[in-house]
């Protein structure tokens, strides 16, 4: 059964990873009149768009000219689309891409009345110091560390200054990994990156600490979802009438050492983890801890909101996906 008879869904960023994976969810709900909005070029991206059911893919020079006229067939936007590199040092770029954009499609959802669900992120937190709680009333005091940060947290800014946060659904992803990332780079998940060390050289490497005297080495620690996850608590928002911002997180920090522990189980070798010092354009950007608080977004999605074990999700992806070189 169709959620929706003939409504369109549209997915911007939908051939990325998070997007992907929401359409894969949809696809087995048996939802299937999604339009992807993405950027293809010449990238790999187009195959995680490989054996899903879609309608269409439109570029995204020619959307809002594609939108013209639509306003009556479509039911929700899914807004995933951005500039996700949170070394991106092009603040025009960001402020494009992640806002101005936004806001375009914003107007557009709400003055047609459509359900507007969009990715803001848990880099809008910054160092932490002021928790990681989704209470729109602190907004305005949290100080992202770099310009990926700030350009999403603007757009959660002008929502709320606008009077209608209260009308669309603002979703904070924490560190999110799983299938369909390959295509990220150096922004995909550590797993992606420590993985190939690990069964090459038998061996881990893993960033000093920045902050010695309040994290060991590898013990900083990160909330860290699995995208599985990810898609079903994101596509929940399509069943229900909540608004405001929410956490999309598991609720409990995972160090990088029980990551590369469960690495180490998955291709079943010894755990054996260095400690190397951390890039300079990382250090004063740097979460040393992360940790969703889930409270409010386990009100509203209540058993959607439970998450696979941190382990369980790594040897998964390792052994379903990453070794057999499988999307989802």
């Amino acid at each position: 059964m169709k959620l929706y008879d003939d409504q369109l869904i549209v997915v911007t960023g939908g051939a990325g990873f998070i997007g992907s994976g929401v359409i894969r969810h949809l696809n087995d709900q048996n939802i299937f009149n999604i339009v992807v909005v993405d950027e293809l070029g010449q990238t790999a991206k187009w195959k995680n768009l490989v054996g899903k059911r879609i309608l269409d893919v439109v570029s995204k020079p020619n959307f809002f000219e594609w939108l013209k006229g639509r306003e009556d067939v479509i039911e929700a936007f899914i807004h995933l689309g951005a500039c996700t590199s949170t070394i991106e040092t092009d603040a025009n770029y960001l402020l494009e891409n992640n806002y101005r954009f936004s806001i375009r499609l914003a107007e557009y959802a709400l003055t047609n009345n459509h359900r507007f669900i969009y990715a803001s992120s848990a880099a809008t937190y910054g160092d932490g110091s002021l928790g990681f709680t989704d209470d729109e009333s602190q907004l305005e005091m949290l100080a992202p560390l770099n310009m990926y940060g700030f350009s999403k947290h603007l757009f959660d800014l002008w929502l709320k200054n606008q009077g209608v946060l209260g009308k669309v659904v603002g979703l904070k992803y924490f560190n999110v990994f799983g299938p369909n990332e390959g295509h990220k780079g150096r922004m995909a998940s550590a797993i992606t990156h420590i993985l190939p060390t690990a069964r090459k050289e038998g061996s881990i490497k893993l960033f000093k600490s920045s902050s010695p005297s309040n994290f060991a080495d590898g013990e900083q620690k990160r909330d860290f979802i699995y995208v599985k996850d990810v898609a079903r608590m994101t596509c929940a928002f399509l069943e229900n009438e909540a608004s405001g911002i929410y956490n999309i997180g598991t609720g409990v920090a995972g160090s990088w050492n029980e990551v590369a522990h469960a690495v180490f189980k998955a291709i079943e070798i010894p755990v054996n983890i260095q400690y190397i010092d951390m890039p300079n354009d990382l250090l004063d950007k740097y979460q040393n801890y992360t940790c969703a608080n889930m409270q409010k977004t386990s009100a509203v999605l209540k058993d959607q909101a439970i998450c696979m074990p941190l382990e369980d999700a790594i040897v998964e992806y390792i052994r379903d996906y990453l070794t057999p070189g499988k999307l989802w």
